[in-house]
């Protein structure tokens, strides 16, 4: 139970009445006092998968970065090219230490040639903030951190059908793409992107039309049997798609390498934080890898550190695991060590509470819902 100080001592988001109004199970996530469940993860998440859901993310970091030495400043800082990014597009990111180990991943949306918009996740919004801030130097630079914004979401196939009706230019945007919109004459962020696999679009605005919007985007939801979610119907949502998630699946123990991102990494593009240690790593070869499990029984389901097994030895440590509603499965994601021990295809077991499940290591998304 939470003592009264913890409970002063946690963020909060301007739509807290509206979740309490609704039914919401308010609980501390990354140091904010958020909705984890509405009528229940399951119905939230069948919701997303099938019509559309409604989340409220305001506890995300929400960074502005411009100035004519904005680009050069964040290519020395995240992993992947952005001056290969065109104004109107998003890339997803990370940040490292020295030893190629994950200290965060975000998504950076270029939104002119001199200005960005960085989006980490709460428990290292700061953390960001002060990387910036050291390695800005002398550069010609000005960091914005928009303590005063919301961020909402809309997810789900019939999520284009619910935006166009209040921004009408969100029909036309191409995944991974933002364009900047109005709502009640102040600016609002529109971009096509999400974390559950669906078809979505999040949105950026200030905090004293946040009730305004998310009541108007209830609204136009309601006729195709939308809902508002939680973030426990999110993280199944996420994991389904085999998104790793930073403080379970990403961390500072393990590199980007290890953790199956070299996709978004240019070594190429020349020098960033952690460069060296993962070009080093590439020719030495890797400790660990991140991999997909799916439970051969319904009944068992993998949960973080649960060890994983190949005959009597110990070949890896879940990281996330969930019970998958599209599968009727567990699924889990899991460190490996060494990559060989088990290949994709592989059986192998996890230990769950004394008792072992059998499983198949697969290459997520463990469910294919490529964006649409």
């Amino acid at each position: 139970m939470r003592t009264v100080a913890e409970d002063q001592e946690l963020k909060r988001t301007p739509l807290e009445t509206e979740h309490v109004r609704l039914g919401a199970k308010l609980g501390p996530f990354a140091g904010w006092n958020m909705p984890i469940e509405y009528a229940g993860a399951l119905k939230e998440h069948e919701a997303v998968r099938e019509r559309v859901g409604l989340f409220d993310l305001t506890h995300l970091g929400k960074v502005e970065v411009t100035g004519p030495g904005a680009l050069g400043l964040l290519q020395g800082v995240v992993t992947n090219d952005l001056a290969r990014a065109a104004t109107g597009e998003a890339m997803y990111n990370l940040v490292l230490n020295e030893g190629g180990g994950v200290i965060e991943d975000l998504i950076v949306y270029r939104m002119g040639e001199e200005r960005f918009f960085v989006v980490p996740n709460a428990a290292n919004a700061h953390r960001v903030l002060r990387i910036l801030e050291e390695e800005k130097a002398e550069r010609s630079v000005h960091l914005v951190f928009h303590q005063d914004w919301c961020f909402l979401a809309v997810q789900g196939p019939e999520s284009v059908h619910v935006m166009q009706g209040l921004f009408p230019e969100a029909g036309g945007l191409a995944f991974m793409r933002c364009i900047e919109s109005e709502y009640r004459r102040r600016p609002v962020l529109v971009t096509r992107s999400g974390y559950t696999g669906e078809v979505g679009f999040e949105l950026f605005t200030y905090q004293d039309i946040a009730l305004d919007l998310w009541r108007d985007l209830t609204d136009a939801a309601s006729p195709f049997g939308g809902t508002p979610c939680g973030l426990a119907a999110r993280d199944i949502l996420r994991l389904e798609m085999g998104y790793a998630l930073y403080g379970q699946d990403l961390f500072e123990a393990s590199t980007a390498l290890e953790a199956g991102l070299s996709w978004a990494v240019a070594l190429d593009k020349g020098d960033f934080r952690g460069r060296g240690a993962l070009i080093r790593q590439q020719q030495e070869g890797l400790p660990s890898i991140l991999r997909g499990l799916r439970m051969a029984e319904r009944r068992h389901i993998p949960r973080a550190h649960y060890p994983v097994f190949v005959g009597d030895q110990v070949v890896g440590e879940v990281t996330s695991g969930t019970f998958s509603p599209v599968l009727g499965a567990g699924i889990g994601l899991a460190y490996l060590w060494p990559p060989n021990a088990a290949e994709v295809g592989d059986a192998v077991e996890v230990d769950i509470r004394g008792r072992r499940g059998g499983a198949t290591v697969v290459r997520p998304p463990f469910v294919d819902r490529s964006p649409r």
